[in-house]
């Protein structure tokens, strides 16, 4: 995907603002062991001479018509890069982005969301276009979901473009997929772009309100139970205070001389107390 050498104006190992510098600083671990695994599987496709795309790029239409032998596709598609262009600005931009986000959230979260962004993008290739017969490859689907997470949680951040011209993020993100969207040829595979883009903007975006659903949901349970128990709690009172008459009238004159329905109550009252105390 690409995107230029860019600059960026904060550092994130401190706070305020600082000198203009190359790149995000001190390179974060899930990035780099991404980085690793990224150009240790490009150089198998290299050295191997395997077509390794047939197999684990993701082939919608073998995907789907096979299922579940292929499985693992929308996972393992997003290692395999066409040539050392399109791995170099992948991981250039993992980089660039992805580090200060890793360091913000913390290295399981973003590996989570990076995943997820991944698979998001195989998921939109899948749907949208499910008779597809030739593989999707690469690691873009996840990138775009970076760039959304980095395009919202630094809207403001200064980044020089090609080292001369001075953009703020929220700007810069979407020229870079414009440009992408423009520049690239026929064989790109733009569905997963836009998956990632979107998983990642959905997950950041609504992961507030489900945890407020989630509240919302556990408190509604609590509630109902808690009334649940208190109307049960009330019929038992009542069912005690007419069981306590009924015991006052066997007192008075015996149990073989209460009404059909005194002695039908009690057996009824036995057996409604005592599945209430399970």
């Amino acid at each position: 995907m690409p995107i230029g050498k860019m600059m960026r104006s904060n550092n994130v190992h401190q706070g305020g603002m600082s000198s203009f510098q190359l790149g995000p600083g001190v390179i974060s671990p899930v990035v780099k062991y991404l980085l690793i695994i990224n150009g240790a599987v490009f150089l198998i496709q290299i050295i191997s001479n395997v077509f390794l795309a047939s197999v684990l790029g993701l082939v919608p239409a073998r995907f789907i018509g096979e299922f579940p032998k292929y499985i693992f596709q929308p996972l393992t598609y997003m290692f395999l890069h066409a040539n050392f262009l399109h791995i170099f600005f992948n991981m250039f931009t993992l980089w660039m982005f992805g580090t200060e986000i890793e360091y913000s959230w913390g290295s399981k979260e973003f590996l989570k969301f990076y995943l997820l962004c991944g698979i998001g993008g195989a998921l939109f290739s899948l749907v949208f276009n499910p008779n597809m017969t030739y593989p999707i490859i690469g690691a873009s689907g996840a990138i775009y979901g970076v760039l959304v997470a980095y395009w919202l949680m630094f809207p403001g951040r200064i980044l020089l473009l090609f080292f001369i011209l001075p953009m703020q993020v929220r700007w810069a993100i979407p020229l870079f997929a414009l440009m992408n969207f423009f520049a690239s040829g026929p064989n790109v595979a733009h569905l997963a772009h836009l998956g990632g883009a979107v998983v990642g903007l959905a997950y950041i975006k609504l992961d507030w309100r489900l945890l407020r659903i989630s509240k919302w949901l556990r408190s509604f349970r609590t509630t109902r139970q808690t009334a649940k128990l208190e109307r049960r709690r009330q019929k038992a009172e009542e069912i005690m205070k007419r069981v306590d008459e009924i015991l006052d009238k066997i007192n008075q004159v015996g149990l073989e001389n209460i009404s059909s329905d005194d002695k039908r109550f009690l057996e009824e009252a036995s057996q409604i107390l005592s599945r209430n105390d399970k």
